[in-house]
């Protein structure tokens, strides 16, 4: 009797871990999605924000540099 209710101990808990992992996955597929969603948008505004800075028309002349003929 003792292993028979042992077994039937030893399936549910390998149930209920089987159903917890599948939890723990979706969970941790949903939470990667939405840092990768994060990253996305805050790599867009970085990119706006921080790049490099908008050509404001100037110009840039090359002196004549008698050592390197330019």
């Amino acid at each position: 009797m003792g292993s028979v209710c042992s077994a039937i101990g030893n399936g549910l808990n390998a149930i209920i871990a089987a159903i917890a992992n599948l939890l723990m996955a979706i969970v941790g597929a949903f939470t990667m999605i939405i840092v990768t969603i994060v990253d996305v948008i805050l790599d867009i505004l970085c990119c706006r924000c921080g790049g490099p800075r908008r050509r404001t028309g100037r110009r840039t002349y090359r002196h004549y540099n008698p050592y390197y003929g330019y």
